[in-house]
């Protein structure tokens, strides 16, 4: 009698195995074809974080071409939070001629990336936290200078801050000039 139970139940168990097998296959197979980390999130409903800002801002095309050169958008689109100095298309279009497009060469990715992390902080900076002469260590572990004048005109390395946007996982201050490490 057991027998015939066990022989009975055996088409069940194998028909549940090989539905178990299809999903998984189908969940792989649809895994792979979504585009992996945090930048492939779509959220038209929360606030913008510091990368969909720079994505939505037509002077900073350059900003985020770099960033995507060097493979940095998923970083900066993680929780945060960071204060980000952005420097706009004109920043980028000052440096010597031929810089930008020796920058954005594969081999020349990590040196990139250098450059965009010296433009990040960790944490949250506004602009009344910014105070003459203070140095404040970025991203990839060396600082940058505050400067700020008579007239309250805050300068990081001598960058003028231009502008002030919030992020959802940071704040963003535009400036006129690529900050470059020493």
């Amino acid at each position: 009698m057991k027998k015939i139970r066990y022989i009975l139940c055996l088409p069940i168990v194998l028909l549940g195995f090989a539905c178990g097998t299809e999903s998984t296959q189908q969940t792989t197979a649809t895994e792979s074809a979504v585009p992996a980390g945090q930048s492939a999130v779509q959220d038209d409903v929360s606030n913008p974080n510091v990368v969909q800002v720079a994505l939505g801002s037509a002077d900073h095309s350059t900003l985020v071409a770099a960033l995507q050169a060097a493979s940095y958008v998923d970083a900066l689109t993680n929780v945060g939070p960071f204060t980000v100095f952005a420097p706009t298309n004109s920043a980028f279009d000052a440096l010597p001629a031929g810089t930008l497009d020796d920058l954005v060469k594969p081999e020349n990715q990590r040196k990139l990336r250098d450059i965009l992390e010296y433009h990040v902080l960790l944490g949250v900076y506004k602009p009344q936290d910014f105070v003459d002469g203070r140095k404040l260590g970025t991203a990839d572990g060396r600082s940058v200078l505050v400067s700020v004048n008579a007239e309250g005109q805050v300068k990081i390395n001598g960058a003028k801050i231009l502008a002030t946007v919030p992020a959802s996982n940071g704040i963003i201050h535009v400036v006129d000039q690529v900050l470059i490490p020493q």
